[in-house]
């Protein structure tokens, strides 16, 4: 019996962007299609299997300690992007600004998925959520170079919609248009947090 059941939502990929280099930065140029490896995106400056634990983990392990690449790809939500930047009084957030890898329509609620949820796209390759990617600073100074005044209130402003972090399960393309398929897993509340 499996313990992942496939939704009857289905989602579309509207662009990807991927760069090779991360000396420029969070914003990554456009392309039409991702190739994805048990490593990531290939040629992508975040590819790898393993990285090193950095400030998110420390509660874990101390800065630098290598640990499985579970941040192989960041995905962000059209429709979480239009809502933060209604909050920020901003025309538009671009996915760039915010370091996203895939721009994804049609999934109420991205950055809500469960842990462990798979996202299964047109050519079998399949991502496998790890955590929700948590507001940072590095977006908020890209908002603030080109809306002076808005860019600090991202952290704040897009607590649970800025999107999600995920690793590889199968190989294969990522394509603009693209449908995805979600398999989510049974939902239960640990009572001991």
């Amino acid at each position: 019996m499996s313990i992942l059941n496939k939704l009857s939502i289905t989602g579309r990929v509207k662009a990807c962007f991927s760069s090779p280099k991360r000396e420029s930065g969070l914003e990554k140029p456009e392309c039409d299609r991702l190739v994805i490896t048990f490593d990531g995106i290939e040629g992508d400056c975040h590819a790898s299997r393993n990285r090193l634990s950095d400030s998110r983990m420390l509660n874990q392990y101390k800065r630098g300690t290598p640990v499985a690449n579970s941040r192989q790809l960041s995905l962000v939500s059209l429709e979480e992007l239009a809502d933060i930047a209604k909050a920020l009084d901003i025309p538009v957030l671009p996915p760039q600004w915010v370091g996203a890898n895939l721009l994804i329509s049609d999934i109420p609620d991205l950055t809500l998925l469960p842990p462990s949820t798979r996202m299964m796209f047109s050519s079998g390759a399949t991502l496998i959520v790890d955590l929700e990617n948590a507001p940072c600073r590095y977006p908020a100074d890209i908002i603030e170079q080109h809306h002076p005044g808005h860019g600090l209130a991202f952290p704040k402003l897009a607590k649970h919609k800025r999107g999600l972090v995920v690793r590889v399960e199968r190989e294969g393309m990522i394509a603009k248009g693209d449908e995805i398929v979600l398999f989510i897993p049974q939902q239960r509340i640990y009572s001991h947090s």
